[in-house]
């Protein structure tokens, strides 16, 4: 049979088989659907899953990722046989691969929310996941290579594996957000459990060349609960829980990080320039608005030629707010009182500049309080500066406060300068610099939440 001919036999036995199901209840579909899993804890050693940050992983992503939209009619065939969206350039997006004998044959992108929003929330509702505790990522950009798409799971549940590791360990995600066609939507609802945003089909999703569309979310703080309950009691081959939650694959290669960190961006200028400049057009279709935005990011002069520039009226209106390349989850404590018998506040700080930083606090500070912050920067670093609230902004999750320190010590300086000058995530991974002497005012952003959004637009900068 010419292989043309079976393709189309295959689509024509997959429709068949779903009519089948759509015409069975939802339980038995989704008991069905899970029954059929086959997750393997000690796969082919050829088999590694890493992020994708070389230029020569990252290329076969996006031409993995364009030829399987363009065969399921998401996408028009681009000159340059890739897919390469704009969020791709933000260090807030991480892309993951799975590589067979040095071979990309898997990929998906992690989108956490940066200064382009999500591709879905053009048209999905997310006011319902805002509202909800926690950060959010959209998962995107997944494919798999033809030729392991009928292994029984070989190359997508590693990468799903890797996915929820790196989520709940790495990337500091609580929600997911996912839109994928309705044909696909109950894979996602019977057996990791995703509830829709929205009972009905979006008929045309431009991010997806106007193919429908559902879109969905995942808790994933319940979501090893609700694991267990399921698959808890079944084989190892077919028990999810044990596999997400348990199971170490020594395929696995997570970050090496030196700093509390929570992503890991990618891009060099000459990464940008080759993927966004001479392979696609991306950037000649960004407004000036987002070419501004942009710069905000890649605030350094390596990035300045790379970078597309923006009309000369776009950049007059006033300085702009700078934006993140690295996001920071630091443990902390704050002592206020006396030194014998101090308060003692958890604090989460995720934000710092030389002379300030911002942190989040389930309890109520006292206002306008001088006391002693310890924080645990990276393994075994840890500062300790005299700190000072200076305002809050409340929220559902709880309290954000912006604090000012008088003296920062050599590790807080250390810190802010490896956040201000590292171009990607493997500098960071180095021992820090010698600090650098600079005048107040640098400072490096570090979590794009809206609630903290809201602290900087009310001149919450503490330099």
């Amino acid at each position: 049979m010419k292989p043309s001919l079976r393709s189309t036999a295959r689509k024509s036995l997959h429709q068949a088989i779903r009519t089948g199901l759509a015409a069975l209840p939802q339980r038995v579909r989704f008991a069905l659907l899970r029954s059929m899993v086959e997750c393997d804890p000690a796969p082919d050693s050829r088999l590694e899953l890493k992020i994708a940050d070389t230029r020569d992983e990252l290329e076969a992503c996006f031409r993995l990722l364009h030829d399987a939209y363009v065969a399921s009619g998401f996408m028009q065939p681009d000159p340059s046989g890739l897919r390469v969206t704009i969020y791709h350039a933000l260090p807030t997006t991480t892309t993951l691969c799975a590589k067979f004998d040095g071979r990309v044959v898997g990929t998906l992108s992690l989108i956490r929310e940066g200064v382009f929003g999500f591709p879905l929330q053009s048209v999905f509702d997310l006011s319902a996941v805002r509202a909800k505790p926690g950060r959010i990522a959209e998962v995107s950009a997944l494919a798999i290579h033809p030729d392991f798409r009928n292994t029984g799971g070989a190359i997508l549940f590693p990468l799903m594996k890797f996915m929820y590791e790196y989520c709940t360990g790495y990337f500091d995600t609580r929600h997911l957000l996912i839109a994928v066609n309705p044909n696909k939507i109950e894979l996602y609802e019977s057996l990791l459990f995703f509830e829709r945003l929205q009972q009905q089909v979006v008929e045309n999703y431009d991010f997806a060349n106007g193919a429908p569309a559902v879109g969905a979310t995942l808790d994933l703080a319940s979501a090893a609960e609700r694991f267990r309950h399921v698959y808890g009691g079944r084989p190892t081959r077919r028990n999810l829980h044990r596999y997400f939650v348990q199971t170490t694959l020594p395929n696995t290669k997570l970050p090496t990080r030196h700093y509390h960190t929570t992503n890991d961006p990618v891009m060099t200028p000459q990464m940008i320039e080759y993927f966004f400049t001479q392979k696609t057009r991306v950037f000649e279709t960004l407004d000036d608005r987002k070419r501004v935005l942009l710069r905000s990011i890649y605030d350094l002069d390596a990035y300045a030629t790379v970078l597309p520039q923006p009309a000369a009226q776009a950049g007059g209106a006033g300085p702009i707010r700078g934006h993140e390349r690295y996001s920071i989850n630091c443990p902390a404590v704050f002592e206020v009182g006396e030194a014998a018998h101090p308060w003692r506040f958890k604090l989460r700080v995720i934000q710092v500049s030389r002379y300030g930083f911002q942190a989040e606090s389930a309890a109520l500070l006292p206002a306008a309080s001088t006391g002693r912050l310890k924080v645990e920067l990276g393994h075994e670093i840890h500062s300790v500066v005299e700190a000072t609230t200076l305002r809050r902004i409340d929220s559902a999750s709880g309290s954000f406060y912006g604090f000012g320190i008088r003296e920062p010590d050599a590790a807080w300086l250390k810190c802010v300068d490896a956040l201000q000058c590292g171009l990607t995530h493997a500098d960071l991974a180095a021992p820090p610099p010698t600090p650098r002497l600079a005048a107040r005012g640098v400072s490096v952003r570090g979590s794009p939440r809206p609630e903290v959004r809201a602290i900087e637009d009310r001149a919450l900068a503490t330099d």
